[in-house]
Parts: C-alpha cells; sequence; structure tokens
C-alpha cells in the first residue's frame, strides 16, 4: 500500500484522530463512524450468515485476514490437530475469545469516541505500526450494534488490498472489547488538511476528487455501498504534500442486495473485471494440479459474503446469464477491460481456470481462480482443503489419495502425480503431510501484496 515502512519507527505524532466538537466521535481508524446515527436507515442490510466450514477451524480466526506474518506456536505439530469448535454464540464474533496483545503492543492513544479508543500499536512479529480501534462491549446493547460490528468486518476483510482503501489486518475479541487492527494512516483526515490548505488548485482538486470516485468504483464493484462517504472519512498514508488518499470507516456500509428492485434490473457494465483479478487468474495458470484442486475446496467452503464481489464480477463477465462464461465471453470482456493478451494467452487463462475440461468457467472455477490469495493464510481454509485429500484422516495425503482426488477431475496421469509429490514432498517420505501441504498453498503469497 506504500505507507507502512518494513523498518520499526517509533510513535508518530498522528492528526486526525482527536475527538471534535460537532462531530462527536473518532473518525480516523478508529470506532465506527455509524454507529452514533446509524440504526434507523439499514433498508439494504444484509442479516449476519453462518460460517458452516468454520466449524472445522483449528484456532478462532475468522475475521482475521492473517497476511501478516504467522506466530510460531510454542508446539509445532507434525501433523494436523484435531479441528476444535470455534463458533461461540455467546461471543461477539462467534469465536473464542483471542488476546489481541499476544499479536500486537498497544502504545499511546490516538483518539477517543462514543464506543472507544483507538490506540497506537506495534505487531510483535515484524514491528510495523498500525492502528487497533477497540470497541467497549458494554457500550453494545443492542442486536443491531453487534451485527453492525460483524458486518463493519466483514466489508473492511472483502475490501483489504484495494487501493485508496485502509488495509484491515485482523479482528480480536476478549471479555471487555472487540479490538479491529488497520493500518495506520499517519497523515490525518483529508477534512484537516483541506482546512490547513487553505486553497486547492483545479489540478490538486482533481487529484483528491480523482482518488474519492476510484473509492465509490471500487466499493460499487466489489459489491459494496458505502454510504458514509465525507472528508473525515478519508486519511492520508503520510503527512507528504502527495500522500495517498484512504478511505475509512465502513460503519454505514452495506453488501449490496442483488434481488432489490433498483439493482436487478440493470445490465452489465461494460468494465466485467478489473486488474486485480486478472492478475489472479494469471497466477492460477501457473499453479501444479493440487493446488488448483486445494484452492477449489476453499472456494466452495467460502461464505456468502467473502465472494459477494467476485459473485458480481462473474455476474458481469456472464453476459448472456448462462451460469458459465464461455471462451467468447472472456475474450471479450478482457477486451472491454483494455486487455492486450493475445488470444492464445486467453485460452492458456481459460483452460487453466477450466478445471473439470467442460470448454466454459463455471461459477465456482471462477470464484477458485480469483478468489484474493490472502484466503491461503487463513489456518481454517487451508486445513478444510487437506481434509478433503486425506480421506483416512492419518494426517498425510499419500500418493492412492492424491491419484484419486485428482482422477476425479481428468487429472490423474503418473507424470503428473509425480511430480506433485516430487515438489511438495520436501522430506522425501513419498507422502504430504500438513506442514508440507501448507507450504505449497502459501507459496508465491507475499505479504501485504493484492494477488
Amino acid at each position: 500500500m506504500g505507507c507502512i515502512s518494513s523498518k520499526k519507527v517509533s510513535e508518530p505524532d498522528v492528526n486526525g484522530y482527536n475527538n471534535r466538537s460537532g462531530r462527536g466521535r473518532v473518525n480516523v481508524n478508529t470506532t465506527t463512524a455509524a454507529h452514533d446515527h446509524h440504526h434507523h436507515h439499514h433498508s439494504y442490510q444484509q442479516q449476519p450468515i453462518t460460517h458452516p466450514h468454520l466449524h472445522q477451524k483449528p484456532h478462532p480466526a475468522q475475521y482475521n485476514t492473517q497476511e501478516r506474518p504467522p506466530i510460531p506456536s510454542l508446539v509445532k505439530p507434525s501433523q494436523p490437530q484435531n479441528p476444535k469448535p470455534a463458533l461461540n454464540s455467546s461471543t461477539i464474533l462467534g469465536n473464542q475469545f483471542e488476546d489481541v496483545r499476544a499479536f500486537y503492543t498497544l502504545g499511546k492513544e490516538l483518539g477517543r469516541g462514543q464506543f472507544g479508543i483507538t490506540y497506537y500499536c506495534t505487531e510483535n512479529s515484524t514491528g510495523l505500526p498500525y492502528a487497533c480501534k477497540s470497541i467497549l462491549k458494554r457500550k453494545l446493547v443492542s442486536v443491531n450494534d453487534k451485527e453492525d460490528i460483524r458486518r463493519e468486518i466483514q466489508i473492511m476483510q472483502h475490501l483489504t488490498g484495494q487501493a485508496n482503501i485502509v488495509e484491515f489486518k485482523g479482528a480480536y475479541e476478549d471479555k471487555h472489547s472487540v479490538h479491529l487492527v488497520m493500518e495506520l494512516c499517519a497523515g490525518g483526515e483529508l477534512f484537516d488538511r483541506i482546512i490547513a490548505q487553505g486553497h486547492y488548485s483545479e489540478r490538486a482538486a482533481a487529484s483528491i476528487c480523482r482518488a474519492i470516485v476510484n473509492v465509490v468504483h471500487i466499493c460499487h464493484f466489489m459489491g459494496v455501498m458505502h454510504r458514509d462517504l465525507k472528508p473525515e472519512n478519508f486519511l492520508l498514508a503520510s503527512k507528504d504534500e502527495k500522500a495517498m488518499l484512504k478511505a475509512t470507516d465502513f460503519g454505514l456500509s452495506v453488501f449490496i442486495e442483488e434481488e432489490h428492485p433498483w439493482i436487478k434490473n440493470g445490465e452489465a457494465p461494460d468494465k466485467p473485471i478489473d486488474n486485480a483479478v486478472l492478475s489472479r487468474m494469471k497466477q492460477f495458470r501457473a499453479m501444479n494440479k493440487l493446488k488448483k484442486l486445494a484452492l477449489k475446496v476453499i472456494a466452495e467452503n467460502l461464505s456468502k459474503e467473502e465472494i459477494q464481489g467476485l459473485k458480481s464480477m462473474f455476474t458481469n463477465m456472464d453476459t448472456d446469464n448462462s451460469g458459465s462464461i464461455t471462451y467468447e465471453e472472456l475474450k471479450t470482456g478482457l477486451a472491454r477491460l483494455g486487455s492486450k493478451l493475445s488470444e492464445t494467452e486467453v485460452k492458456q487463462l481459460m483452460e487453466a481456470a477450466d478445471v473439470d475440461g467442460n470448454g466454459t468457467i463455471d461459477y465456482i472455477e471462477f470464484i477458485t481462480a480469483t478468489m484474493h490469495r490472502h484466503r491461503l493464510e487463513r489456518d481454517e481454509h487451508l486445513y478444510k482443503a487437506f481434509q478433503y485429500f486425506d480421506t483416512d484422516n492419518s494426517g498425510f495425503i499419500t500418493r492412492d489419495e492424491l491419484e484419486s482426488a485428482m482422477k476425479e477431475y481428468g487429472m490423474g496421469d503418473d507424470a503428473s502425480i509425480r511430480e506433485i509429490i516430487s515438489e511438495v514432498d520436501t522430506d522425501n517420505d513419498g507422502r504430504i503431510n500438513y506442514e508440507e501441504f501448507c507450504a505449497m498453498m502459501k507459496s508465491g503469497v507475499q505479504q501485504g501484496k493484492l494477488f
């Protein structure tokens, strides 16, 4: 995102975090902007969706992007542990309590609002600075308050990695608070920058407006309405005059309901797919067959809100509403995007995404090839995929299990299986354990990058 140094830095004097009379809350990387006044207009609110696949997760991290370097456990198991039930109806996030201080050191207070406090914090494993918005649970008195927090986290998780949007790191819950860790934007609010600047040239104003419009475009393209855009809810990545502008405060935001009369009568737009998704498709093409199948298992177990934006993209490309994307639709869609790919390259993307080899890309295949690669950093997804191949629950994927799974998709030729085992089986015991499987899945996923 360009605003966080890889070196440990001292706590900055961050403007824009202080509560200001007349606005009544903390706006910058702080407590939810909308909680003061938002319970009266949720006409588009999507009810929270349960995550049945999370019952299989090995530890509570439902709302964490897991893009931080993993914290090594005290004991490294040689094979996957039996999954523990994770959903907890007595908590707001539905998980067991998880201490944010195990991952971050909280520093000075940056701001205070009606629902809680924002702190400067440092990631223990890297020394990188972030902002931690700590929301007091005793202030969340109604069911709607709790649903709003869950939805805000889901939307931030969905949008993270996109340009001009504050990066989300993870959410944690303890007995007293819900903690949201996100990118630290040291330049403060756009509102304060405008007041301090006093005057903008047409060129400078156009640059700011372009960034704001880009946020609107990204949100709508990803199936989200922000619903609270104003200068107080845009942050500057640094104090530099040309610092990147970032949107924050998704407390009023909702997922777009496609069945709403205003939405369902629309037509597919001219721009069906963005460059980030195209990049993911290219990377998918280069993956080995085991990794592609594992991603398909993960895609099939993602919750509705996790794929809301990709579903919109699929619908945009599927111009004849057939439920699958043909070669011509992919070629036309990429051309409308302005892609310079040759016909050979388009065919290669088509063949890579078409896992079952039927000549078209169906919905699950599209999600598999285009989903954000931070899914590969989340243990509950990796464990679920490993279990799919490890049919006898031995903690290892044997040659026979690999061959059986791959033959279901016409991939089980001897050469492919030998190549996969040779590549993944680093201890050369002729089978793939959980650590080897995770290493394969996470290879090529760079921290903090959008893939």
